[in-house]
């Protein structure tokens, strides 16, 4: 069991910069994610660690030893691949037990290895079978097993659950979930599926363009991003954005979208006061946008007129695609509203939930 840590690490090919200035403490037993858009960095920071890539700059340490110049055979960590990189020609046993074998490892000690971590993952009956006679999730637990026989200090993920249908992915989340648990070692995960990220991590880094720009958990990532980046990469659907200007109107502030404008409560109003003729972004997320005849009770809610443009519904709700003069945005409303495609219509913006951005930085403003 061990800590990781990146200390001001970079990697670069030529004149790019992969992985720029990359500092993250790593807690024995923490269940991490990288997350970000593809080629953002997170999969050259994972092989850095592995030992895959050699760093431009920094350290990299797995416990308390710096690992730069450590092959990695003797890093002490053990990696799951997208493509599960198993042996076509040898049995799932065998695969299990490949690395084990190369250390010299004693039969008896494989036999049990291989034999503990197959009843971990359910695939005992499978022992005795090539990897083409398997289904992609069964494919995925033989290069989960292959990694657990290791007993590493540290697991490291690469996107595993790509290759897998929508329905196998949500299994297989709850599995590796119960299997950090089961184990009590150090995940290191990287996806590009914020959903991954969000059920299944202790804490989540968000990484874009090899800058790490938030590390923090889950839940205050949702309700509290540094920035716009973050704001619109954590959550499905996305944050709905507007741009316009922060003004003063008497006592009252106001966020000024062009098309309409929005009451900030008063309670809420000091952080942005500062801010009160600046140009700004304003953020809502799907869910604090109701229809009006479902507005929930107790929450200060400010009325936009809107065209309603498309509908989906999704059983258990309806998202909402809406046009409000240039601005195009969606919401998620109770399944019993009514509203249909073409219909001119008035929905609320829950005003107890919203965030705002500076249009130049595209920090958040606190």
């Amino acid at each position: 069991m061990a800590s990781v840590t990146f200390d001001h690490v970079f990697k670069k090919y030529g004149d790019v910069t992969a992985v720029n200035d990359l500092n993250i403490q790593i807690e024995d037993k923490e269940f991490l994610v990288l997350v970000g858009p593809s080629g953002c960095g997170k999969t050259t920071a994972l092989r850095c660690l592995a030992g895959l890539e050699e760093i431009s700059g920094g350290e990299v340490r797995i416990g308390d030893r710096v690992v730069n110049d450590v092959a990695p055979k003797d890093r002490d960590i053990a990696m799951v691949f997208q493509s599960y990189a198993l042996y076509p020609h040898l049995s799932v046993y065998d695969n299990m037990a490949f690395g084990l074998k190369l250390r010299k490892t004693p039969k008896e000690e494989i036999k049990r290895r291989v034999s503990e971590a197959a009843d971990t993952l359910g695939i005992q009956d499978f022992l005795q079978r090539k990897p083409r006679q398997l289904s992609g999730g069964q494919r995925q637990r033989v290069a989960l097993g292959r990694a657990i026989v290791r007993e590493p200090k540290v697991f490291l993920f690469d996107e595993p659950l790509s290759n897998l249908d929508a329905k196998l992915r949500v299994q297989m989340r709850s599995e590796i979930s119960k299997l950090h648990q089961r184990l009590q070692t150090t995940f290191i995960y990287v996806t590009h599926d914020q959903i991954e990220a969000m059920t299944m991590a202790t804490r989540i880094a968000v990484i874009n363009k090899g800058v790490l720009q938030q590390l923090d958990t889950p839940q205050n990532l949702y309700d509290r991003p540094n920035n716009l980046f973050v704001a619109g990469f954590i959550g499905s659907p996305a944050m709905n954005f507007f741009r316009g200007k922060l003004r003063k109107d008497g006592e009252k502030l106001l966020v000024d979208a062009g098309d309409f404008s929005l009451t900030i409560p008063a309670q809420k109003a000091k952080p942005y006061e500062a801010s009160a003729g600046k140009d700004i972004i304003f953020g809502i997320r799907p869910e604090n946008v109701h229809d009006a005849e479902f507005v929930p009770m107790n929450i200060d809610s400010e009325k936009v007129n809107v065209k309603i443009d498309v509908t989906e519904l999704m059983g258990n709700e309806i998202f909402l695609y809406l046009l409000s003069g240039q601005n195009t945005f969606v919401a998620r409303v109770d399944p019993r509203s009514k509203l249909r495609v073409g219909q001119q219509a008035q929905v609320a913006f829950d005003m107890d939930n919203f965030h705002i951005f500076d249009a130049q930085t595209e920090q958040a403003i606190r």
